[in-house]
């Protein structure tokens, strides 16, 4: 697969998100933007007030008779099962006999505005007997209240490693969940058909799955739902499974009135009601030797699972699967604890669990450096991954591809870490209230879905006799530029300018058993499923063109949006006219899977990453020790992304990501009351970063010349998740400069999220 600089759009060039400009003039077309359907109806939805309790009665007699209602909708109305469970089973749409958390959805209303929806809500009248929740993470622990049975990765002894080490260190570290806080909130338009059909337009990132929530709830077969989704404003991770509810309930409420329905979650309730980036409470027990070398560790990772699994079985399985993140440990035991609460279920994430783990990782590293009184460059580069025996993960895959340490080198040189590490000294000997410090975080981050099934990915291309190209697939755009990568794909095979090529919105009924577009790994399974398509019908038309040029069908070349026979040459139009004059499809299917992975869910092993991409960064950071406030002065990043399809794009990916893990890391604060309630639900009580939270010295700069190793399309790595883990360094930064206010000689107590009140205790207790 090679790409040519002589076409508009091919791939390993900046071309311009395809929805730029209609992002920026407003024109972009969400789902709430589309002109309203005839007597379309909105929806409100009743939340329970309480953590825990029994239902004993719900009287709708009141909101049936209210002003423009049409429908009312209970758990005993859902005419099919009442579950949308994307794993495991019984996680419902709305609750029935007993509510889990303090905003679960128990009666959905439709009525002619949304105004008369939320006024008949009002009347909907629940008789409850309070529970007594389970709210903390230590509680379920304690109690071994779990979604799912726990999981371990395992490899050697490392019980009997850590009683041989010559140094052996325990502690516990935690970090905070996180809201999607995408720009549009979760929402979804179903539209009755003939006989029993449903159109949904969701804005979801897994279509397939939305498909098979609303076949089920509506107990017809799948093929009878067809979802489309042209475009969400974000995701990261929020609409993969829980759009599915909101889809669902949209769809009950219009097969009930026979109207189009539309469910649009408010900002509050869209928080309240919604899952969220998983919280966890780490304990950790380390073995090694007076050089640094670890001979062995036990990580015990409880998570926030809350009400049901949701997705926590792959969040904690990638968790386990990063809690090594560069570094060899020969014994390891890695444990999960899916912590069942009374609070909404979490859900995915961007990163999906490999932030967490590797969090626990470089505390790890860092408790090292700190007993040792050596720095934690020295520790981090005895542990790197290396050659023969130190090359397996404790999940057992094999790290071949390993650049790490070449990536940290460069960067600790070219970002000049050690004189601003003496400079960092200066200073803070001359300052008494602000103090600086300083941090690199490195990342080695695996490709592919722990979930084998979901490494495969279709598409459909069709060419028409002008030469224009209709381009579908599987995957669906929430502002990343999946769109225009895979378009430039199809550009690059057929040697066509870009502007030729019609990017459609994702359909059930056009590319069928999608996967979800996560994982990072869209670019790398839908650019190859529409690669695959393009060339079929390149290779058709190649045939048409060396009968008509009297060759052999080796010696036909498409370039510069034209079919050459050494000096003769035709339009790609006019060989597309050609082709289908000789009665020749002009339309492919594509189909890719990620070839040589392998996974064990039972025995939590097996190879499963097709390639791991690396990255480094360097944070600076100030902090205030009255008032507990912090500050990234500077942050150097150096990212692997193999052979850019898209260089503009990848870079605003990258940084994009790291200041979403920013807010995560620093002023993105989850609190729930006692009874359960989320009190951070909304702008002006959740902090999310804004534009003088990102570095005033950002400096982002991509890994020339290292194609991919693996065969991936064109030789390119993902990039939409691992940036974010680059982020611990701010968080590692600011620990350091608390660590610096007592000269090091005390271990910094300081969890995630480091807001000022968390920097303040931490202070205290130095």
């Amino acid at each position: 697969m090679s790409s040519s600089e002589e076409i508009k759009g091919g791939v390993h060039k900046t071309t311009s998100h395809d929805s730029a400009r209609k992002h920026v003039n407003g024109a972009a077309i969400f789902i709430d933007d589309m002109p309203s359907f005839p007597d379309t109806q909105e929806a409100a939805l009743l939340l329970s007030p309480y953590a825990h309790a029994k239902i004993l009665e719900i009287d709708i007699t009141q909101a049936l008779a209210s002003l423009g209602v049409s429908a009312v909708i209970t758990a005993k109305g859902i005419p099919g099962k009442n579950d949308i469970a994307p794993v495991f089973s019984d996680e419902p749409v709305l609750a029935s006999q007993i509510v889990e958390y303090a905003g679960q959805p128990i009666v959905a209303i439709s009525a002619d505005s949304y105004d008369n929806a939320f006024a008949a809500i009002k009347k909907v009248k629940v008789v409850y007997e309070e529970l007594i929740p389970v709210l903390t993470i230590q509680e379920a622990w304690d109690k071994e209240q779990f979604t799912y049975e726990p999981a371990k990765v395992e490899t050697g002894n490392a019980v009997e490693a850590i009683k041989a080490a010559d140094f052996v260190l325990n502690g516990e570290v935690s970090c905070g969940g996180q809201d999607h806080f995408y720009l549009e909130s979760q929402i979804a338009l179903a539209i009755p058909e003939e006989d029993q059909a449903m159109l949904v337009y969701s804005s979801t990132q897994h279509p397939t799955e939305v498909q098979h929530g609303v076949s089920n709830v509506l107990g017809i077969p799948q093929n009878d739902v067809t979802v489309e989704v042209r475009r969400m404003g974000g995701g990261f991770g929020g609409k993969e499974s829980q759009s599915t509810i909101i889809a669902a309930i949209a769809a009950l409420l219009a097969e009930h009135c026979r109207t189009p329905v539309k469910v649009r979650l408010r900002r509050d309730v869209d928080m309240i009601a919604t899952g969220k980036r998983h919280d966890f409470l780490f304990k950790y027990q380390v073995g090694f030797n007076e050089a640094g070398e670890i001979g062995g560790a036990i990580i015990d990772m409880a998570a926030r699972s809350g009400n049901v699994a949701d997705l926590s079985a792959g969040v904690l399985g990638r968790a386990l699967c990063h809690a090594d993140n560069a570094y060899f440990i020969p014994n390891a035991l890695f444990r999960a604890w899916p912590c069942k609460t009374n609070t909404v279920s979490n859900t995915a994430f961007r990163g999906f669990g490999s932030p967490q783990g590797m969090l626990v990782i470089e505390t790890i590293i860092e408790h090292i450096a700190h007993e040792l009184k050596r720095p934690v460059e020295d520790i981090r580069s005895i542990n790197w991954y290396g050659e023969k025996n130190r090359n397996v993960t404790p999940y057992g895959q094999t790290v071949t591809d390993n650049i790490m340490a070449q990536i940290v080198d460069r960067l600790e040189v070219e970002g000049h870490l050690h004189e601003r590490r003496m400079a960092i000294e200066e200073y803070n000997r001359t300052h008494k209230t602000l103090k600086k410090g300083i941090a690199l975080m490195p990342v080695k981050f695996g490709i592919s879905f722990n979930a084998v099934p979901l490494n495969q990915a279709g598409a459909l291309v069709h060419v028409y006799t002008d030469g224009s190209v209709h381009l579908n697939h599987g995957g669906t755009e929430m502002g990343q530029g999946l769109f225009t990568k895979v378009a430039q794909v199809v550009s690059s095979v057929f040697q066509i300018d870009i502007d030729h090529v019609k990017i459609s919105s994702t359909r059930t009924d056009k590319v069928p058993n999608t996967g979800p577009t996560a994982a990072s790994a869209g670019s790398d399974l839908n650019g190859m499923a529409a690669f695959n398509a393009a060339e079929e019908i390149k290779g058709r038309m190649k045939q048409v063109a060396a009968s008509h040029f009297g060759v052999e069908t080796d010696s036909i070349e498409f370039r510069q949006n034209r079919v050459y026979a050494g000096n003769e040459s035709l339009k790609f139009s006019e060989v597309a006219e050609l082709t289908w004059s000789s009665r020749i499809s002009l339309s492919a299917t594509g189909y890719y899977q990620t070839p040589d992975i392998h996974w064990d869910g039972k025995s939590m092993s097996g190879s499963p990453f097709y390639y791991y991409t690396y990255g480094a960064s360097i944070s600076e950071v100030v902090i205030d020790t009255l008032t507990g406030e912090s500050r990234v002065l500077a942050t150097d990043i150096l990212q692997d992304v193999g052979s850019s399809l898209n260089p503009g794009i990848d870079l605003g990916q990258i940084e994009g990501a790291f200041v979403q893990g920013l807010g995560w890391l620093t002023s993105e604060e989850l609190v729930w009351d006692q009874d359960g309630r989320l009190m951070t639900h909304g702008p002006s009580t959740y902090k999310i970063p804004g534009s003088r939270d990102v570095p005033p010295r950002f400096k982002v700069h991509i890994l020339e010349d290292t194609p991919n190793t693996v065969p991936t399309i064109y030789r390119s790595k993902a990039v939409g998740e691992p940036p974010l883990m680059l982020a611990l360094s701010v968080w590692l930064a600011i620990r350091d400069a608390v660590a610096r206010t007592r000269d090091y000689k005390v271990f910094p107590k300081l969890n995630a999220p480091a807001t000022p009140e968390a920097i303040l205790m931490a202070l205290d207790a130095m």
